[in-house]
């Protein structure tokens, strides 16, 4: 059965069953057969905590250093994030593990600063249909990481993806990140489903993110099982040295032995659909 979707849309489609989009940054592919791991807090709250936290990721085989320096939250009283310096913290972060960095940018405005720090730039789910910066991003050097809005159809999705491309920057990786729903057990829920419908009908690389999928702790390492056993190209997971004391998010972080514990069962997982970890 093929999915029915615009025909509008041309580049973040498929034009023969075997394109693929692949996306090098340093040695790491997402879109091969690696499935790249993207770990880190919610929110660079101080120094200590991300570099910490930087640790834990290199440590237990994570790629990529995740961490919001600019945080869009529900209401205004919350944490906003440190800003630039959030983005010096990630900057060092890197330079002492090695490991590339995604951080959120929010603003048109922010995307040359943005740019200067970090080897991936992220579009939150809050921004998919921003579409001021999704054409500023288009014209970024950088990958761009882009979340699926919490009530967007993969067609929309897709077509916000469209915008990106259109504007010459290839280099697109969708994350799916939960939708929003009337089940209020969990915080969201994960659409697992996306991750094989976007493989079969886009060349782009798609990621998991069970921790806004779930916003639960305890259901974290299933959903990822699940999405890298459904064909994701990586993961995006919430981990924390100290969940309990997290600014943001820290129902849903992984504390660093659980990551460790879930760094090893991706393994045979991977394994059983012909990928590594």
């Amino acid at each position: 059965m093929s999915f029915k979707i615009s025909d509008k849309i041309k580049l973040a489609v498929k034009q023969s069953p075997e394109q693929v989009t692949r996306i090098n940054i340093g040695d790491l592919t997402i879109g091969g057969n690696h499935v790249i791991v993207m770990a880190g807090p919610c929110s660079v709250e101080n120094r200590e905590q991300l570099l910490k936290a930087a640790q834990v990721v290199k440590d237990a085989g994570g790629h990529i250093l995740r961490g919001g320096a600019f945080k869009p939250r529900t209401l205004p009283y919350s944490f906003q994030g440190l800003g630039e310096e959030g983005l010096e913290i990630l900057a060092e972060a890197r330079d002492k593990t090695g490991l590339p960095v995604v951080t959120e940018v929010l603003a048109p405005e922010d995307v040359e600063l943005v740019e200067s720090y970090a080897d991936i730039l992220q579009i939150g789910a809050r921004n998919m249909q921003n579409y001021p910066l999704l054409k500023k991003v288009g014209k970024a050097e950088k990958p761009v990481l882009l979340k699926r809005g919490m009530a967007a159809t993969i067609e929309e999705w897709l077509g916000c993806a469209e915008y990106i491309l259109a504007g010459g920057n290839m280099n697109v990786i969708l994350c799916e990140r939960g939708l929003r729903s009337f089940d209020k057990v969990t915080r969201n829920i994960l659409d697992v489903t996306a991750v094989p419908v976007i493989k079969q009908v886009s060349p782009l690389p798609v990621v998991l993110d069970p921790s806004h999928g779930t916003g639960v702790r305890s259901l974290v390492s299933p959903m990822a099982k699940a999405g890298v056993a459904a064909g994701a190209d990586g993961l995006m997971l919430e981990v924390h040295p100290y969940p309990e004391k997290a600014m943001s998010d820290g129902a849903q972080s992984l504390p660093p032995e659980m990551f460790r514990r879930l760094m090893s069962e991706l393994k045979p997982v991977a394994e059983a659909v012909g990928k590594s970890v």
